[in-house]
């Protein structure tokens, strides 16, 4: 080249090949109008450019020592050192505003929290209010008065979180309310036929396992409650992992999972015509959710009017009321849409408390079993205790009513037992099961032609009479491997069976769907 450097825009000549620098080569030519180097006429008609890359350019003279390289890396090292240090820079002030963000939302959390639990207050003591203002002068006066078998807890504050609560009691009109809905079913009973899409006994005969669902969580497994709307063919399930599942039976999808209760679910209830559902825990309160359309459930009211784990939940027949049983021997009689507690009755003779619960089809008598293997029977308008069954050997684990309305059903660890309502008397037992394994549940279905029994299988009867033997026509495996069936329900016209286990899973016994088509 002309200049002997790096040229920073080269051009290089068609007739020798030189290279030169293209500012240097047109001055020259424009004055001599040949090469500079060969001395030959050249014009820039003659001159080529010289494509070269822009991002990485030549090195220059000083790359070509060893001194001029060192000082090169060192210009360089220094530039990334300087860029290092501004992302360091950059790091830190990106991990101050995180922090500050982080403070920011956890006390947003704590003021959301602190509202919801002053919103729930408020509420409570509005329900309470409108519940207080039109009780009539009466029954404010009968509240006050004790019971014989059965005593009602002092409003005065004796019985921990629920006794700062002022107890309405059971008013005129809802005493009104329950004898009229008592007449109305008892008339109705009268007439009861069984329907005729009933399933009959030979296709109960042929039931098998149609799906398993793994509907709770595998580390803290099982199921202790379970129970169908029949009307939707919904399952709610109760677990362990303090849960409440609400699984389509049809559709085998979960529709909604209930969070909130911190200790294992013990019951669960529908409630069906208004969309609601009740669980009770072992963390010693009871839940109200309310259903919607799209399946989703919120928390509607939380109860905490017991003292020790909630162990049965059960629904009277207006679905405006329902009663919760707990260990600290109290059961609470509830007006469904306040969620208030109108009476919690208190029974004396019962020191280790209530492990199961429920109501007559007619809704005035109410039945509960206790640990020390008693159940006792309430009438609700008064409630007071009318009537004792003994004859169990450990706690009372599951209470049934007949549809029929005199017969009635209870599981214990030492096998099943059925009672004659008319007589008060004990007519039947069934002892199924060795002395290690408990009978844990108990259902009649909803016509009253069968009984289902879960322990370490599953068992369904074929209902007779106080003399007519009770057959057993079917016997399910619990297929779950735990030795452990903890609940059985059954579906509308005991089409099929839901059984809970002590595994996760949601257990579905029925015809198989080519059975089924015959069947029909």
């Amino acid at each position: 080249t002309v200049s002997g450097e790096v040229p920073e825009e080269p051009v290089v000549s068609k007739k020798s090949g030189l290279l030169y620098e293209k500012r240097l080569i047109e001055r020259h030519i424009a004055d001599y109008g040949k090469c500079p180097v060969t001395g030959d006429p050249l014009t820039m008609d003659d001159i080529v450019p010289v494509k070269t890359g822009k991002i990485v350019k030549p090195k220059s003279l000083t790359a070509a020592s060893i001194p001029g390289m060192l000082g090169m890396f060192q210009n360089e090292w220094d530039a990334l050192m300087l860029s290092n240090f501004a992302l360091e820079q950059q790091l830190h002030t990106a991990r101050q505003e995180l922090s500050h963000a982080l403070y920011q939302h956890d006390a947003a959390c704590r003021v959301i929290a602190r509202l919801k639990k002053e919103r729930d207050e408020a509420r409570s003591l509005l329900a309470q209010a409108e519940r207080q203002a039109p009780l009539p002068a009466s029954a404010a006066t009968a509240n006050v008065s004790a019971l014989s078998n059965g005593k009602r807890v002092s409003e005065d504050g004796d019985m921990g979180p629920g006794s700062k609560q002022m107890r309405p009691g059971v008013s005129e009109s809802i005493i009104a309310e329950l004898t009229e809905c008592n007449a109305a079913l008892s008339q109705q009973r009268k007439k009861h036929q069984i329907p005729p899409t009933l399933a009959p006994v030979d296709a109960l005969e042929r039931y098998t396992q149609l799906s398993s669902h793994p509907l709770h969580k595998t580390n803290k497994p099982g199921i202790s409650s379970i129970d169908i709307n029949l009307s939707k063919d919904i399952v709610a399930t109760g677990g362990i992992d303090s849960s409440a599942v609400l699984f389509d039976q049809t559709s085998g999808v979960i529709l909604s999972t209930l969070s909130g209760h911190s200790k294992k679910v013990t019951s669960v209830k529908f409630v069906a015509p208004s969309n609601v559902i009740l669980s009770g825990s072992a963390d010693k309160t009871v839940r109200i959710w309310q259903g919607s359309e799209d399946g989703n459930c919120d928390c509607r009211h939380i109860l905490k009017d017991h003292t020790a784990e909630v162990q049965a939940i059960t629904v009277h027949a207006t679905n405006n009321y329902f009663v919760t049983a707990s260990l600290d021997s109290t059961w609470c009689f509830y007006d469904l849409s306040s969620g208030l507690c109108l009476i919690q009755v208190e029974d004396p003779s019962n020191s280790m408390g209530y492990t199961s619960a429920a109501f007559h089809p007619d809704g005035l008598i109410l039945g509960t079993g206790t640990t020390e293997a008693t159940v006792r029977i309430w009438d609700v308008k008064s409630q007071g205790n009318v009537a004792n069954f003994d004859g169990h050997t450990g706690s009372i684990t599951a209470i049934s009513f007949s549809e029929n309305g005199y017969f009635l059903a209870t599981a214990a660890h030492d096998g099943v037992k059925l009672w004659d309502l008319r007589k008060l008397k004990n007519f039947r037992s069934f002892e199924l099961y060795d002395q290690d394994t408990p009978t844990n549940s108990v259902d009649f279905d909803h016509s009253g032609s069968y009984l289902a029994i879960a322990g370490s299988d599953v068992r369904v009867y074929q209902v007779g009479s106080v003399k007519a033997e009770w057959n057993c026509i079917k016997t399910l495996p619990d297929l779950s491997g735990t030795g452990r069936a903890t609940c059985v329900k059954f579906g509308s016209d005991a089409k099929y069976l839901a059984v809970g286990s002590m595994d996760r899973n949601l257990r579905i016994f029925g015809l198989p769907e080519g059975d089924a088509s015959m069947e029909s």
